[in-house]
């Protein structure tokens, strides 16, 4: 596997774990629908939450969170709304961004909302 997938991998792994510590459930991860992947699916009390993991090794081309883009967006918008009806959820949706840097031997999370 690459590099950039093991950080990637790595950086999915702390977002579950930060999420559980906020008092999130993990309902699914990696949820997929045609060209579309939703990296976490979460809920906290009646909110169903899509998340969004960006993990970087470096913010030198700068923040993971702005690489999220419009495109990006519309294809996590499609995946959430399928979900829901596949699952007849009737429920608040948000969508939330958790960027992580890795700096040398220590990582950072911030959770971009």
């Amino acid at each position: 596997m690459a590099q950039h997938n093991d950080l990637g991998k790595k950086g999915e792994k702390l977002a579950i774990e930060y999420l559980i510590k906020k008092g999130y459930e993990i309902v699914e991860t990696n949820y997929r629908f045609q060209k579309a992947e939703v990296d976490i699916i979460a809920k906290k009390e009646n909110i169903l939450v899509g998340v969004e993991v960006k993990t970087r090794s470096t913010n030198e081309f700068g923040n993971p969170q702005d690489f999220v883009n419009p495109k990006k967006i519309k294809l996590l918008v499609t995946a959430i709304n399928n979900y829901v009806i596949e699952k007849d959820l009737d429920t608040e949706v948000r969508f939330d961004i958790i960027a992580i840097v890795k700096i040398k031997y220590n990582t950072i999370i911030k959770l971009s909302i």
